[in-house]
């Protein structure tokens, strides 16, 4: 006897709550369509897929299945628009039915197309796959519409990134995106430990995982580390950057320095930086023909050497264990040690210049205040022109776009600045305790501690024969100039400018757990 198949599907979640719901209307209505036709029931295919998709895994796999099986010989689909809406699948149906033998059975259009059908019958197929293709391109016009209508309102028009949620505003019943609880830290801290340029794609994935529970893969994580919307611009297929009102997770200066990270993480050395060696890819060979990477290498099984490649030509290079790095780190940061008087005179200084401070930080709020309005004031000249027929909707879409971002960009200045008020005087004292206790911090902390305060403080660095040298990242080149010289009492003036030009200099993670720890 000739087997059957039954064949039932939904596109999305809403026609299954909306209509066309797979256990309580399709089902039933097939399988009471089989036992009245007295066809036995060899398999049901039941899934959730777009007939939009370039594959479409499930239903394939009904076709290549009945191919397959010579006693399957009917297939039994709700709908014409159920089973297809595309003349991809229609030319597969076609196919079953005219080389295959296959009949067709589509119950609610009261329809059966076999090898041998012609005329009427065919005609109501050709045009209810014409009908449902035609269906399909309306519901792409209104996605596309949609879409937008939402970037031009400055909404999202798609699922929620990675650490937001898709929610509904109470009262309004507004749809919304707001950060998810656990994962919107999870993406603050990604960012946090990348940008200090100490952690490396692998020991990001490591530490998510540890902090967090939660595991990403690499390119997950990369994708998270170039998505623009967490400080507050929307990328959508082929739409321009486009600013949206959501909270943010992270500042433009953010993003931005682990852009600058992410593109020195191409450069070869950083290859090896999940390995262990504690050094690895920090060193570069002092002689100026060479220049190449200092490289670890174990002895004995436990002893840890570090010598030049000499891959561009070979020279005198000695070898230097692994602990006497660790002493010459030492003993530069202890050299930036200050006395605990001047520190405290520092900050006293710095609280004293609070007036000057503030007038300051008023004048640059109002400035920024002005420019955000005066690009208000140019959208809605615009919308009364476009109202008025002087301008194309194209030409005012276009410009409001450029203005809105623009807002943006003040928006993230303006809560910048009032970050940097808040941490004005905390940054001093950080800063100071930071030098005072780096000697001590460094020869305590874990691996992955002692990279972050070396990418913090040091930079250029390079071995000369067995003789470090370095350069001082700012603003600890000023301390360390002061320190050396013992000329503290004109610190005080060049710590004040340091700490209000921060921003310029260095994205500075936060060590103080370590640093008490330390104390």
């Amino acid at each position: 006897m000739n087997k059957a198949v039954i064949l039932a599907r939904v596109s999305t979640a809403k026609q299954e709550k909306e209509g066309l719901s797979l256990k309580d209307i399709q089902l039933p209505e097939l399988r009471d369509y089989a036992k009245n036709k007295e066809y036995p029931i060899d398999t049901e295919f039941v899934f959730s897929e777009s007939a939009d998709n370039k594959i479409r895994k499930k239903f394939d796999e009904m076709i290549q299945y009945v191919k397959q099986n010579k006693d399957i010989k009917i297939i039994i689909a709700y709908r014409v628009d159920r089973m297809t809406r595309n003349y991809r699948d229609a030319v597969l149906i076609d196919e079953l039915r005219l080389e295959y033998d296959k009949e067709i059975h589509f119950v609610h259009d009261r329809l059966v197309i076999t090898k041998n059908t012609v005329g009427r019958d065919i005609q109501d197929w050709d045009t209810k796959v014409f009908l449902a293709k035609q269906y399909l391109n309306c519901l792409k016009e209104d996605a596309v519409f949609s879409a937008q209508s939402k970037l031009r309102n400055n909404e999202w028009p798609a699922p929620a990134p990675y650490g937001y949620r898709n929610t509904v505003r109470e009262g309004t019943k507004k749809k919304w995106v707001e950060p998810d609880e656990i994962k919107s830290k999870a993406v603050q801290m990604m960012y946090e430990w990348y940008a200090t340029g100490a952690y490396s794609m692998l020991e990001i994935i490591h530490k998510v995982k540890e902090t967090f529970g939660i595991h990403l893969s690499k390119g997950n994580i990369d994708r998270i580390l170039k998505n623009q919307f967490y400080y507050g611009i929307m990328l959508y297929n082929n739409y321009p950057p486009t600013p949206h009102f959501y909270e943010q997770l992270i500042s433009k200066e953010k993003f931005d320095a682990v852009q600058h990270v992410k593109a020195s993480y191409k450069k070869k050395h950083f290859k090896f930086a999940g390995l262990p060696f504690l050094y690895r890819g920090l060193i570069r060979c002092f002689e100026q023909t060479c220049s190449c990477m200092i490289t670890p290498e174990k002895k004995k099984g436990k002893y840890v050497f570090y010598h030049c490649t000499q891959y561009k030509g070979k020279h005198s290079a000695a070898w230097l264990r692994e602990e006497e790095l660790t002493h010459q780190f030492k003993r530069a940061y202890t050299s930036l040690q200050i006395p605990q008087e001047i520190a405290d005179d520092i900050v006293t200084t710095l609280k004293e210049s609070h007036e000057a401070k503030s007038k300051f930080h008023k004048s640059m709020l109002e400035n920024y205040a002005n420019e955000y309005q005066k690009y208000e004031d140019r959208i809605e000249k615009m919308y009364e022109d476009k109202l008025d027929g002087s301008i194309t909707e194209s030409f005012y879409n276009q410009k409001r776009e450029e203005y809105r971002a623009k807002q943006a960009e003040i928006k993230a200045k303006i809560d910048r600045l009032g970050q940097a008020d808040e941490e004005y005087y905390m940054t001093a004292d950080y800063l100071l305790k930071l030098a005072n206790h780096a000697a001590d911090l460094f020869e305590s902390s874990e691996p992955e501690e002692k990279r972050l305060l070396l990418k913090l403080t040091l930079q250029n660095l390079r071995l000369d024969e067995k003789k470090l040298v370095f350069d001082w990242v700012k603003p600890f080149d000023t301390l360390a100039f002061y320190a050396s010289r013992s000329q503290w009492l004109t610190i005080v003036d060049n710590v004040r400018t340091i700490i209000q030009r921060q921003n310029e200099y260095i994205y500075i993670p936060d060590l103080r757990p370590a640093i008490l720890a330390s104390q």
